[in-house]
């Protein structure tokens, strides 16, 4: 008699693999729907950086100048100035960003919208709502300390979700 050699696996183990891989994945994917809110939060605040960031070198090439100039040239683009700061318009702090960041719909970049004069408000595309999920550049008036860059108060708990 010869004996056979069994192969493969058998319909309790299938099941039972399947009901574990059904096990993990109802605590897996709660946890992953839970990072675009953190994704958006941190794009937000990457922009908040980027803002600083950019008004200072700016500020910086103008100070280098010392001639008091209107403008600065940065990567290429004019950036009209404020008393020593980016001016809150596309032709001033926006003319300081990566091209591209700024592009209203299109999901992850920026909508730049000009609030009064002296602010404008950058709004995440691709928030529920965008309106709440922002970060904000307002120049005050004061020369010595520059503009005020800041977050929507609701960043975190209902802005970017």
């Amino acid at each position: 008699m010869v004996k056979s050699t069994q192969r493969g696996f058998t319909l309790i183990e299938l099941v039972v693999v399947i009901v574990i891989l059904g096990i993990l994945a109802a605590f897996a994917v709660p946890r992953f729907a839970r990072l675009d809110t953190q994704a958006r939060i941190a794009s937000v605040r990457a922009m908040e950086g980027t803002l600083r960031s950019s008004s200072t070198l700016a500020r910086s090439m103008w100070l280098a100048v010392g001639t008091n100039p209107p403008s600065v040239t940065m990567d290429g683009n004019a950036v009209t100035m404020t008393a020593g700061y980016p001016a809150p318009t596309a032709v001033g702090i926006t003319n300081t960003l990566a091209a591209g960041t700024v592009a209203a719909g299109v999901p992850g970049r920026y909508a730049g919208v000009i609030i009064d004069p002296n602010t404008i408000q950058y709004q995440l595309n691709g928030a529920t709502t965008p309106a709440n999920c922002w970060v904000q550049y307002q120049w005050n008036g004061v020369l010595a300390t520059g503009p005020a860059i800041t977050t929507s108060p609701t960043l975190a708990t209902t802005g970017c979700q």
